[in-house]
């Protein structure tokens, strides 16, 4: 019987991992080739994994709720048309659901052992007290290595919302084989002369994690409604105190009259939804601007590894979207730098349809090199936006507002009625100054007032 293995698919830039949000198909039935067969969450979006060929799920290796690692086996499925006898057997003779590799495992040292009593009878459950997940995957290393629950919830985990992953628990067993104390042995000491040093040996590999969430004391009304977050709000929120935690932020603002563009589009979206079939926004006008901007001044195209800086060539505009739940998510356009007017405007047009929808993928969310968000959306006239890391700068543009300005003419200055616009430019001050950071804005605005209200499109 001829079976394929169905592997988490890679899922753009930096998505290492998944978890697996609700099975679509149950063991035995008939699937077609591109037909979903499992939603998948990563901590970017949501999406569903297809299935490769026309043929038969045969067997599910992995459970609802399990994080599981790109290209990892999730399931069976076979060709033939029709489900094994008894699959159980040769399937876990194939793919066997990826424990550590032998000569890779870090054994634990004498003392180590002698301090954990009974260490392959330890039991690991799906969660800890703490309610924090465990993957097969790292429950099984820990089994295997003697690692109770209690130290379990030690170890400090670099996962989808502080979960342990394989490299985690990995690095902690060899931190503990060089002799490094852990927190089961440190609370099961009773000597304080060596518990004391421990607490600090751990605090200082501890100390490098990304921050959590502060909890506080909140009294609850007899009034109040008490609403839990979403995972996607979840996300954010660990995604924006991490942001602030890493970049000391400043932020410019310029003021731009947009009056020539307000004109142009007024004049020319009729024609254009008639000709592209699509509506013109000024999203792409302004991303347009982005783009020149960007080429004047490189250096906010960036990201920070470290204490080095890395230079992107690429020019990937992200463009923050609401959803209708509330939720906000940052589509990428490609290579922004190579699309015209019309391209742009069909991007940007294509990308927010479907992520109203919900129908992005994991790599329409990857590889952003700048922001660009519209807080005049919501009638607002400026914002001082976060940075979406890892990079190092992002622009708001405010409401268009018809206001009172003064003009130069050949005959002297006057009082005109125009269109106004504020530009806000949050940036990473440790690589990104006021100089830079105040200049690229101020080009942006300069490309907007310049901009050519006889412009054909194109």
């Amino acid at each position: 019987m001829a079976q394929i293995e169905l592997l988490l698919p890679k899922m753009g830039e930096s998505v290492a991992e998944a978890t697996i949000i609700k099975w679509l198909v149950e063991e035995g039935q008939a699937v077609e080739a591109d037909d979903p067969i499992v939603e998948i969450a990563t901590d970017k979006v949501d999406s569903e994994v297809p299935a490769p060929e026309d043929g038969v799920l045969v067997k599910k290796m992995v459970n609802d709720g399990d994080v599981v690692e790109v290209g990892q086996v999730i399931a069976i499925i076979s060709t033939d048309g029709e489900a094994a006898a008894s699959p159980a057997v040769p399937i876990q003779e194939a793919t066997p659901q990826a424990p550590a590799p032998e000569e890779n495992k870090a054994q634990p040292s004498p003392e180590v052992v002698a301090a954990v009593s009974a260490p392959l009878d330890v039991e690991i459950s799906k969660s800890g007290p703490s309610g924090r997940f465990y993957s097969p995957l790292v429950r099984s290393i820990a089994k295997e290595e003697g690692i109770p629950m209690n130290e379990l919830e030690g170890i400090n985990g670099s996962g989808q919302e502080g979960r342990v992953t394989k490299k985690d628990i990995l690095g902690y067993i060899a931190e503990r084989k060089n002799g490094a104390s852990t927190p089961a042995t440190a609370a099961s000491t009773p000597a304080p002369a060596t518990s004391a040093p421990a607490r600090s040996s751990r605090a200082s590999v501890d100390a490098p994690s990304k921050p959590s969430a502060p909890k506080s004391n909140v009294a609850i009304g007899p009034n109040d409604e008490i609403v839990e977050m979403d995972r996607m709000r979840k996300l954010i929120a660990e995604h924006m105190v991490n942001s602030k935690h890493t970049s000391p932020h400043v932020t410019s603002f310029v003021e731009a009259d947009v009056t020539n563009i307000v004109n142009w589009r007024n004049k020319t979206k009729k024609s254009f939804e008639q000709n592209e079939g699509e509506k013109l926004t000024f999203t792409p006008i302004f991303m347009e601007a982005v783009v020149k901007a960007i080429k004047d001044f490189p250096g906010v195209n960036a990201q920070v590894d470290g204490d080095r800086i890395i230079m992107k060539k690429d020019i990937n505009i992200g463009m923050a979207a609401a959803l209708p739940s509330g939720n906000l998510i940052v589509p990428v356009i490609k290579n922004a730098d190579q699309l015209n007017m019309v391209g742009l405007a069909k991007k940007v047009n294509d990308l927010a349809t479907r992520a109203r929808a919900n129908k992005l993928s994991p790599d329409d969310i990857s590889g952003g090199t700048f922001t660009l968000t519209n807080v005049g959306t919501f009638g607002n006239v400026m914002g001082t936006p976060i940075i979406n890391q890892p990079q190092v700068a992002i622009l708001a543009v405010g409401a268009i507002r018809k206001r009172p300005a003064v003009l130069e003419t050949p005959h002297g200055d006057v009082i005109a009625i125009r269109h106004m616009m504020f530009l806000s430019h949050s940036y990473d001050h440790r690589v990104v100054d006021g100089m830079l950071g105040g200049s690229f804005v101020r080009r942006v605005a300069d490309y907007l007032e310049a901009f050519d209200p006889e412009r054909q499109i194109g």
